[in-house]
């Protein structure tokens, strides 16, 4: 008997997604924006901005103090994004959501909550070449503090992590491993679950960072096999300030808290204090309501449209814009993995990063130049900077052209 046939994915409607993002109608130095710059941060369609404005206008009141109605709809709103976020990565608990102001937040977390009281003098963390900062320097804060060190795995020159070298480096020592799920830089695709596996047999917990991996693909924190997951709402659509920690319910339960406040805590003396349960231990002031507000808006808009539908447009677009990019004169492409999400960081032969950058915003063109926030990483490759096109499923083919033909007039000044 036949097996049924895959059904088909829908294409994407492109442009009336677009209509739902204002800013993308706007001009830049009289020309069309081209906005490729959305693995620093994506825009915002109006479903988000109104949610933001709705709470604001109609139920400002703060969170879990009251039993006023204002004070009621604030924490339905509120306690609605955790478990918006639980479904969006399939938690197995809407308590294993913390929500943070983003991944930077929620790294530091487990750092101080986890890695800080259990390391010691000759223990290690193990990290990669290719991490962003906020994966790297929370790591190096708490080793000073206790005698540890930070060990990073090497990359190969595709920009893909050399995993035979990442596993020889899980010796007893390594206490916690942190590697970054997609490159903010490369766009790499690391193999999680294939690291979750290794790091399990020998006892070492491990944290993603998903900063870029959550607005391109589907999430399953369960299947990944991770012990720690951090997501940043700001680059998939939510507002800024936004953002969530997942850990498995026996880490939480044996992590002090990081902040001490109001809302974290069951009962205070000056004997002492008993705080509550997660994930309102690590919750301590007054949140972001309105941002959460909008991240739960953001999710539900990722959900209606589809990640099948979404991967499948936004790996063609990448196709599309690396051989563009390919065509170009004197072209160095930094990052050719072989699973990639949609980013190109590159240099053009005689021209610095930051001067290209500057002049293809007066063509109304936004790119990212610079480290990105990876130093080491840029000093892997021998270079102070590059120029990053990072891409989103409401960007287009037209859009492409418009930056290749723009970059062509930028050559013709530069060199």
């Amino acid at each position: 008997m036949n097996a049924k046939p895959e059904p088909a994915v829908l294409p994407l409607d492109v442009e009336r997604i677009r209509a739902d993002f204002p800013l993308l109608s706007r001009t830049v130095h009289g020309k069309p924006l081209i906005y490729f710059d959305n693995a620093n941060t994506s825009q915002k369609p109006v479903s988000v901005i109104e949610a933001v404005d709705r709470h604001y206008r109609q139920h400002n009141a703060n969170v879990a103090r009251a039993v006023h109605t204002l004070g009621e709809e604030a924490t339905a709103s509120y306690e609605g994004a955790r478990d918006a976020l639980a479904r969006f990565i399939n938690a197995s608990s809407r308590d294993e959501v913390i929500l943070t102001s983003g991944t930077t937040q929620a790294i530091n977390l487990v750092a101080y909550s986890y890695a800080l009281p259990r390391l010691k003098a000759g223990d290690a963390i193990l990290t990669t070449v290719m991490e962003h900062h906020a994966n790297i320097v929370p790591w190096q804060l708490v080793a000073e503090r206790t005698g540890a060190t930070v060990k990073a795995a090497p990359i190969d020159t595709n920009g893909e992590l050399i995993l035979e070298k990442f596993f020889e480096m899980l010796t007893p020592e390594v206490k916690l491993a942190c590697v970054g799920h997609v490159s903010n830089v490369l766009g790499t695709v690391n193999p999680i679950r294939e690291i979750a596996r290794e790091c399990r047999k020998r006892g070492i917990p491990l944290l993603v960072d998903g900063s870029q991996a959550a607005p391109h693909r589907r999430i399953d924190v369960q299947a990944l096999g991770c012990d720690f997951y951090a997501i940043t709402g700001h680059k998939m659509l939510a507002p800024t300030g936004t953002g969530a920690l997942w850990a498995r319910r026996e880490h939480l339960m044996a992590m002090p808290p990081f902040f001490g406040g109001g809302e974290m805590i069951r009962e205070v003396r000056f004997e002492g204090t008993v705080f509550a349960d997660p994930p309102h231990r690590f919750e301590a002031g007054t949140p972001n309501i309105a941002g959460f507000a909008g991240m739960a808006a953001a999710i539900r808009y990722i959900e209606d449209i589809g990640f099948d539908r979404l991967e499948a447009y936004e790996q063609d677009l990448l196709a599309y814009a690396t051989k563009a990019i390919e065509n170009l004169p004197g072209v160095r492409i930094f990052g050719r993995a072989k699973e990639k999400e949609p980013v190109v960081s590159f240099l053009l032969e005689g021209a610095h990063a930051n001067d290209m950058a500057t002049l293809l915003d007066l063509q109304g063109v936004a790119v990212r130049s610079g480290h990105h926030c990876a130093h080491p990483l840029m000093h892997f490759f021998g270079v102070p900077a590059t120029l990053r096109a990072s891409l989103a499923f409401y960007n287009t083919k037209t859009e492409v052209d418009g930056f290749i033909e723009a970059i062509g007039k930028v050559r013709k000044l530069l060199l």
